[in-house]
């Protein structure tokens, strides 16, 4: 008779951790990451104390002498490479900026009557590049031409196919010898900069249109936003934002008597087409001057769901749905690139492993040096945050977090103020085999983080 096979080793590993006396509480321990990929160890204590009387309800330890150490969420942000983290993020993301349109989160219900607009903001263009047109429901022609012109390179400079969604083509050059990679490259890494000189312009143009100087409108109003960077197909990001008006003293104080969601409206594409920044530049490669794009989209934010206007319910959604994406939208990598070598080994499309290939090369220039662009080549050159907001616009994201660590903290204990004290240091990272296998089920079952 044959013998059995031998069990995987993550099997057997699970199964002698089930024989353990301490197995229920390791399997909670692991349960309530919520089936987090990569979570962080450490190593410490802490102890939940009565805030009132000072007394001492329950012990953390992660350094007792059988080397147990307390696992805890690596809180990453981006959808590829933590789901269950990345959809609490985005939770908080969409509390974070829905609070800043209807109240709540500290935030007065007052702030719903400020005046508000939904913006974005796009990159411009850097040569034409394959893309997907609909109009009334109806696919149209990618880039239609009557004649037949060609580049200089003898490629075509129309399109007139009606491209599917999948389409492999679509974000890549018509001609990648035409496409000004540089330009695209430089562009990213000052998208942060494009955007504070942003927020300048828009203020100045405000204070135009009430007939104030800048100091004068810091007396009566004050300008909050909450934004989010997202990839296009063609490597590069733009800006969807939240743009609120509000007295001197933010979402607590009504805006002056003259501020209206038309007035900010109207005043958000003249700021944009203002903003300038001067690039670095070389003999290699030629200063630019640079900008946002031509096409600028600005919807008021209704005060109610109903309407023709974008609720704040929905507009908080498609922000939040942003903040959990990255460059892999565009088709680059999660990783950093620490060596051209590595560029070797990309599955990236040609435009991608161009835009990194140009990162790496300008980072290599004295000129762009302070850019850091080599840093930042799997972001095609972009090392910005992917979700900011003003000081004024809502709570915080550790506002949210910290309040949701105490709740958890007073469960059983709603008659005693509490607070956890304690130290704890890192100790490492993931799972053993047989934690990665619980995690695993986990994630399938979808149990919540923390449950």
């Amino acid at each position: 008779m044959n013998a059995p096979p031998p069990l995987p080793p993550a099997v057997a590993a699970l199964l002698d951790r089930a024989a353990r006396p301490d197995f229920p509480d390791w399997r909670r321990t692991v349960i309530r990451l919520g089936g987090c990929t990569n979570p962080v160890h450490l190593v410490g204590s802490a102890v939940l104390v009565d805030t009132a009387t000072g007394e001492a309800l329950t012990d953390v330890d992660g350094s007792d002498p059988n080397g147990r150490r307390l696992l805890t969420a690596c809180g990453n942000r981006r959808a590829s490479v933590c789901p269950t983290c990345s959809r609490v993020y985005q939770a908080d993301t969409y509390q974070l900026v829905r609070a800043g349109l209807v109240g709540g989160k500290a935030v007065p219900e007052t702030v719903s009557e400020h005046p508000r607009v939904f913006a974005t903001l796009t990159a411009p263009g850097f040569g034409p590049v394959h893309t997907r047109r609909e109009q009334s429901g109806r696919v149209r022609p990618c880039r239609p031409r009557r004649d037949a012109k060609k580049c200089p390179h003898g490629v075509p400079l129309g399109c007139s196919e009606r491209h599917a969604p999948d389409d492999p083509r679509l974000g890549e050059p018509l001609c990648p010898r035409c496409y000004d990679y540089a330009g695209a490259v430089l562009w990213q890494s000052c998208a942060g900069l494009l955007w504070h000189r942003f927020g300048i312009e828009l203020r100045r143009e405000i204070a135009r249109r009430a007939g104030l100087s800048r100091a004068e409108l810091a007396d009566v109003a004050r300008l909050s936003y909450a934004k989010v960077a997202e990839y296009q197909r063609r490597g590069l990001v733009h800006f969807h934002a939240v743009v609120r008006l509000d007295g001197p003293d933010g979402p607590d104080s009504p805006p002056p008597s003259w501020a209206s969601a038309a007035l900010l409206a109207d005043a958000v594409p003249a700021a944009v087409a203002r903003v300038r920044l001067q690039a670095p530049g070389s003999t290699v490669v030629g200063a630019r001057v640079l900008r946002f794009g031509t096409q600028v989209d600005v919807r008021p934010v209704a005060a109610s769901p109903a309407g023709e206007r974008p609720a704040p319910g929905a507009v908080a959604g498609y922000i939040a749905k942003y903040a959990t994406k990255g460059a892999e939208t565009a088709g680059a990598v999660d990783g950093c690139i620490r060596s051209a070598r590595e560029m070797v080994l990309l599955t990236v499309r040609a435009h991608v492993l161009r835009m990194i290939g140009t990162c790496w090369w300008l980072g290599g220039l004295p000129a762009f040096a302070g850019l850091g662009l080599r840093r930042w080549a799997h972001m095609l050159g972009y090392g910005g945050h992917f979700s900011t907001k003003s000081r004024r616009y809502s709570t915080t994201l550790g506002e949210l977090r910290r309040a949701r660590a105490e709740q958890r903290a007073a469960l059983g204990l709603e008659d005693h103020p509490v607070a956890y004290v304690g130290q704890w240091r890192y100790a490492g990272r993931g799972y053993s085999p047989e934690a990665a296998l619980l995690a695993a089920s986990v994630r399938e079952d979808g149990v919540p983080l923390g449950a």
